[in-house]
């Protein structure tokens, strides 16, 4: 009986329906699908097309194998279900990951499509845990946590959580789940099991490396580099919720230009709109925008402008995305999607004429007034309810497709100003998805709470997120939500936060601070509130020179960390590098989660703890000098270093 046959540069096997194909994708990399009843589909949501690969493939009556490079997939015939189970080995011949085998009476598959009746599959895959792996990546989860192992993960976006499906392995390999449906992932100690609600077919990428840099370097050739950084990205952002006009804004603007402090970027939030999605600006509070832009450029400042994927049913543009098909559609129940300030639907990011009709309007209303840069806020799209069931788009069903959705969002405005001849677009988005970094995302942690341990949380988070390709990344420094500018318990953890912010990809201060101050049109209609001042003048004058000391060193890094973003962008390494992505050979590191390496030079070790005034670094083996004191130790020892209120630890590499 003939289970395999050979196509080209790719390993078949078939047997009871299902149809399993492994081809070489990206040197050193194998794509594998899998599909019941059907042919397998070549479905791009990440992947890219590959550069040619030459493979060996061998084939036998029960035993077949796909070597690419450093990578090779061992296919099996186990002799009494005749179900094929894949191993994944180096070029030591060292097990990288393998499947669950049946285990004889127990039946285990480890592809296993569960029937929709009337429609496609539940999807569940199953690999063999490995003993004393760790598993990095995954994108941004609010958990104080690196390594996942041991971990279940919801494979589902939510403000302040975006599900990346790559992760790093210490086995020396990098796995990317190519499906976008909804779903889970457990990397439990005895098998790691990735589950899809609705999917056609399997579908995964893995690719074998000796470094973390070189798996990084592999998964963006598959999946997109990064484009170059612009200049205005290395700098200082100013933000807060909300500058509500025009005037108020600019008076900002000047005022850090009166003080002698650089800012690159300031932002006009949300609600600058008459209507949530009609896409301009309010005349009443923003009556001459490209005046206020000109003003911004003249002080060498660029305005980034919030855009929402809401179309509320009072918008001027609801009535004609409805009839042309561009909303995202409820599957039952009402046609809203969100309540906030009025009832709204999402527009459909997957749908190429949606994503035409948009541009048109950012294009007319903000482009053409000369903004370049834009805040693509709501990116999941943040469902009301998260009743992830109840929504369909023109790619398919939420559960089948949902998790591209802020890929797609973040497409449709780089694809527009590409055509207007922008070289280098990158917009800050509230989510991401595999593939999101070629399209210029740069993606901050959503709105999370003013509290130390969401601070702690977001270290991980911006580790992990460039473990997931996503090298460009940013929080709101001091937290969204809960951050009274007053009190001095919240500008302690605001300076903590400001200096470890000089240290992020992207510098950007941001809040919802209180109290809020109430605003009214002239007519005496009250609309959105603004927050209480956050600017770095705001929180004591014994803080202020603090905080101009991190912005002043942000701009003397400016050559560094502009060398930072062209690697990013021309080898896929994140800027924020976990200890054990520069020392991977060193045990020390594997599990380190309060420090990390800006770029290769610099050890940042920030102060988490309210009330700290000293904590202890690890230091790797070699030289290690304090860029504060000029204190030079030696590496492979942890030191206790003191940490006054004025200064974080950092350490430069000799």
């Amino acid at each position: 009986m003939r289970y395999f046959e050979q196509h080209g540069n790719e390993l078949i096997w078939r047997n009871k329906g299902e149809t399993l194909i492994i081809s070489p994708w990206g040197e050193n990399s194998l794509r594998v699908r899998s599909t019941l009843q059907g042919e397998v589909q070549d479905t791009r949501f990440a992947l890219l097309e590959p550069e040619q690969a030459e493979v060996e493939i061998e084939i036998e009556d029960m035993h077949a194998c796909i070597r690419n490079g450093k990578i090779k997939a061992d296919v099996a015939v186990d002799d009494w279900h005749r179900l094929a189970v894949i191993t994944f080995l180096n070029q030591k011949g060292e097990v990288l990951l393998r499947e669950t085998a049946p285990a004889n009476a127990l039946m285990l598959r480890s592809r296993k499509f569960e029937p929709h009746l009337g429609g496609d599959f539940a999807l569940t895959a199953t690999f063999e845990g490995q003993d004393g792996e760790h598993i990095y990546g995954m994108g941004q989860y609010q958990e104080e946590i690196l390594d996942w192992k041991g971990c279940t993960l919801e494979l589902a976006h939510r403000n302040s959580q975006a599900s990346v499906p790559f992760y790093l392995s210490s086995r020396g390999y990098g796995f990317l789940w190519h499906n976008p449906a909804i779903g889970s992932v457990s990397f439990g100690v005895n098998r790691t099991t990735w589950h899809a609600e609705s999917t056609k077919q399997l579908d995964y990428w893995i690719t074998a490396g000796d470094t973390p840099a070189g798996i990084s370097h592999a998964y963006a050739k598959a999946t997109g580099f990064a484009p170059e950084m612009p200049e205005y990205g290395l700098g200082f952002w100013q933000c807060k919720l909300r500058y509500w006009n025009q005037e108020q804004l600019l008076n900002v603007a000047r005022e850090y230009k009166r003080r002698g402090l650089k800012i690159d970027v300031i932002v006009c939030d949300f609600f600058h709109w008459p209507k949530m999605g009609d896409y301009r600006f309010d005349p009443e509070f923003f009556p001459d925008p490209a005046a206020m832009v000109k003003e911004l450029n003249e002080m060498g400042i660029e305005l980034m402008v919030s855009v929402w994927p809401q179309i509320s049913l009072t918008s001027e543009n609801y009535e004609e995305m409805l009839q042309q098909g561009l909303l995202v559609r409820a599957e039952y129940g009402e046609q809203i999607g969100m309540r906030f300030v009025e009832d709204n639907m999402f527009f459909d990011a997957t749908n190429p004429r949606a994503r035409d009709y948009v541009w048109k309007k950012v294009k007319q209303n903000y482009f053409d007034h000369g903004i370049r840069i834009f805040w693509l806020d709501e990116a999941e799209p943040e469902y009301g309810t998260y009743d992830f069931k109840n929504y369909r788009y023109h790619m398919g069903s939420n559960l089948q497709i949902g998790n591209i959705y802020p890929q797609q969002y973040a497409r449709l405005f780089y694809e527009g100003m590409k055509q207007e001849g922008m070289d280098k677009p990158v917009n800050l988005l509230r989510c991401a998805w595999a593939g999101s970094q070629r399209y210029g995302a740069l993606v901050w942690s959503g709105d999370i709470m003013c509290r130390w341990e969401d601070f702690r949380r977001q270290v991980c988070a911006g580790l992990n997120m460039g473990c997931a390709g996503i090298p460009w990344w940013t929080t709101d420094i001091g937290g969204f939500h809960g951050g009274w500018t007053e009190k001095p318990e919240f500008r302690e953890l605001l300076v903590r936060w400001f200096q470890w912010g000089c240290y992020c990809p992207v510098m950007r201060l941001h809040g919802d601070r209180q109290p809020h101050e109430r605003i009214f049109r002239k007519d005496g209609t009250q609309v959105l509130d603004s927050g209480y001042d956050n600017e770095v003048w705001s929180f004591g004058e014994e803080n202020e020179p603090i905080l101009v000391k991190y912005m002043q060193r942000r701009e003397a890094l400016r050559p560094y960390v502009r060398g930072l973003m062209q690697e990013a962008h021309e080898k896929g390494t994140p800027l924020m590098r976990a200890m054990f992505y520069e020392f991977p050979e060193d045990p020390a590191c594997a599990l380190l989660k309060d420090q990390y390496m800006f770029g290769g030079r610099y050890l940042v070790a920030p102060v988490m703890q309210p009330g700290a005034r000293s904590r202890s670094v690890y230091l790797p083996e070699g030289r290690w000098q304090d860029v504060d004191t000029g204190a030079v130790y030696d590496g492979g020892q942890t030191v206790t270093v003191d940490a006054p209120i004025e200064r974080m630890p950092v350490f430069e590499r000799m």
